[in-house]
């Protein structure tokens, strides 16, 4: 299939679309993840995934890669229809904080709006793969995998 979106929801009783995330879920407050959930998950997913990226940090690797990446979390079942605020449960990769988990928004004082793409991802087999993935990691073992994808994306401005 590739990355394409798909027919997936993800919302969140934080923020809708185009929304400003909450204070309390970034690094400027409680750095807690927001709570999420889906609902049209395609037929035979047996596995999830979430990412959230930030494309609008003026940071290139030397890996190609762009913006700055702050959430990276999967093995989560199939059966699963969201995640609850600060999630701790599932396997957590590794942030470009360089951390493991969730590292919320905190673009540079001044800098502007940045948009907080939180994308999911369904996948037909439900591989177990190790704790500390970077999202070029993680994207790289599921892509043969993906049956679904979609995002929120919400928004975050500091002063």
């Amino acid at each position: 299939m590739g990355f394409a979106l798909s027919d997936l929801q993800l919302t969140s009783p934080a923020f809708t679309q185009g929304e400003m995330i909450p204070a309390r879920h970034t690094g400027e407050g409680e750095d807690l993840s927001p709570q999420l959930s889906w609902t049209q998950a395609p037929a035979g997913t047996r596995s999830l995934a979430v990412i959230c990226h930030d494309p609008d940090a003026p940071l290139v690797s030397v890996r190609g890669s762009y913006g700055f990446v702050h959430w990276v979390l999967y093995n989560i079942p199939g059966t699963e229809t969201g995640l609850p605020e600060g999630v701790t449960d599932f396997t957590a990769g590794k942030n470009d904080f360089g951390k493991m988990g969730y590292g919320g928004p905190m673009p540079p004082p001044g800098h502007g709006l940045h948009h907080y793409f939180f994308w999911l991802l369904a996948l037909r087999h439900a591989p177990q793969l190790p704790q500390g993935l970077t999202q070029m990691d993680l994207l790289k073992r599921i892509e043969p995998s993906l049956i679904g994808m979609n995002r929120l994306v919400g928004t975050y401005i500091r002063n």
